[in-house]
């Protein structure tokens, strides 16, 4: 049975941002909406909501988060956790579903991916699905996996190296419109225990499936995690999740920041250049990332989601109690928020959407970030 938990609206002044004796200004448990700038009250709207959809008893909701409108499900990774045999842990995907009355349903979907964690909407003209990083173990190497949206959900590796060495443990991956793949690779798998030694450092790729080419598109990273492009693909967010480890070891002097590149053209390759830094989290780690069509943000934070202007300025907050690794828009105006074993699905302005749909729709221009 679905629970609803509906969450207070909060306008947090200058006063309260500028001066503080403590280091969390609101509760973190309970659901809230927290408005620091005016453009959020009016992405919010008036009907702004943050309901409780469905929960189980496994961290079912983790990563990936990828929305089909047609048949209107979420295709979601689970976190890790202990069979009740007590073996291994397990990562598990899950299809969560909407009825006619608005009630969801998860369905386990048998397959063999390993490890999977984040994932993205696939469709090259033969394969269509869910492409997911599996972040491997100690015998498997991490890959990028298809997997079919659809019975009987066969799988199909489709990368596991660069050139011979093998992938750390795949976090996050991007499409771009060109059909190239892009994706992250830090070391969380070695830090956990699930694979070996590192053959690489922590960077981030670009895969052309059409011609094989698999390039190095940024390093320097302590451990690259979520990654998306501005909706016209000028700009390209890469989160740093250095402040905490695979290993749970937390160090609040390291990295918990999203940079922005630009991506240019040379030589008829794209390259990231201009590396800045764009937003940090100021609450656990920025993990998934995604913007909606106007280019503003949004990252899955460890008091739940943020939300930036273009300019790198915070517009608001949706406090989820336990935070969030990952999200994805739904329909116009939806947003599903991936809570381990909660998914909560938040209710904004119409004109909110994903960027790909404007991508998708529209050739206009697209406004600098450095507006």
């Amino acid at each position: 049975m679905t629970r609803l938990t509906c969450a207070q609206r909060t306008v947090v002044s200058m006063q309260q941002r500028l001066l503080s004796t403590a280091r969390t200004q609101f509760p973190l448990n309970e659901p809230m909406l927290l408005v620091y700038n005016d453009k959020f009250n009016e992405m919010l709207g008036a009907h702004a909501d943050l309901k409780l959809a469905l929960q189980d008893n496994i961290p079912f909701a983790h990563e990936a988060g990828v929305y089909f409108a047609k048949g209107d499900f979420i295709y979601v990774s689970s976190n890790q956790f202990d069979l009740p045999t007590g073996r291994e842990k397990v990562v598990v995907i899950s299809r969560l579903t909407r009825d006619l009355y608005g009630e969801w349903t998860r369905q386990q979907v048998p397959q063999e991916v390993r490890m999977p964690s984040g994932g993205v909407a696939y469709n090259d003209g033969v394969l269509d699905g869910v492409l997911f990083c599996s972040q491997g173990d100690l015998e498997t190497p991490a890959a990028l996996v298809h997997l079919e949206s659809d019975y009987p959900f066969r799988v199909r590796t489709l990368l596991n190296n660069y050139h011979g060495r093998r992938f750390n443990s795949l976090k996050d991956v991007a499409m771009h419109s060109d059909g190239s793949i892009w994706f992250t690779d830090p070391v969380y798998g070695y830090d956990q225990g699930i694979r070996p030694p590192p053959e690489l450092p922590n960077q981030v790729y670009r895969f052309d499936p059409h011609t094989g080419d698999v390039r190095v598109m940024a390093d320097g990273f302590g451990r690259p995690s979520g990654i998306c492009f501005s909706p016209y693909e000028k700009v390209c967010y890469i989160s740093d999740t250095d402040f905490i480890h695979g290993n749970g070891n937390i160090d609040f002097t390291r990295a918990s920041t999203i940079y922005a590149y630009d991506i240019v053209q040379r030589r008829k390759s794209k390259f990231l250049a201009n590396r800045r830094v764009f937003a940090m989290a100021d609450v656990g780690v920025p993990d998934g990332l995604k913007c909606d069509a106007d280019g503003n943000v949004y990252a899955g934070c460890g008091d739940g989601l943020s939300v930036w202007s273009t300019g790198g300025v915070l517009l608001g907050k949706a406090i989820v109690p336990g935070g969030l690794a990952n999200f994805c828009f739904g329909k116009k105006g939806e947003l599903f928020l991936l809570n381990g074993k909660k998914l909560w699905v938040l209710k904004v302005s119409d004109t909110v959407k994903d960027a790909t749909m404007s991508r998708e729709a529209t050739e206009v221009e697209e406004p600098s970030d450095r507006e």
